[in-house]
């Protein structure tokens, strides 16, 4: 079946009628959009609120690394992340 030209025009059918009938008028002066933020996200955005990490122990680890001290514990890493996952899971792994 070959399908071909529409020969058939009808009123508002031309893509340029459509366009026109499509776009919304442009007023800068009003919104098109309201948003609200949560008190945490105007919290963020107003930089108040407790700091996301300490800064003093992110310096202290850092010279640690620098100056070659910085230790890891396998362990207890480990057990974080067990303790993590059987939280997120909502049971006992072991």
């Amino acid at each position: 079946m070959k399908i071909g030209p529409i020969d058939t025009k009808l009123p508002g059918t031309a893509p340029a009628e459509r366009k026109a009938e499509a776009a919304p008028a442009k007023n800068p002066t009003v919104p098109s959009t309201e948003v609200a933020l949560s008190p945490a996200a105007k919290g963020l955005a107003e930089g108040g609120g407790d700091a996301a990490f300490d800064t003093a122990k992110v310096e202290r680890i850092a010279t640690a690394i620098r100056d070659g001290k910085f230790s890891v514990n396998p362990e207890a890493i480990a057990d974080k992340l067990i303790s993590n996952a059987e939280e997120l899971l909502g049971r006992k792994l072991s």
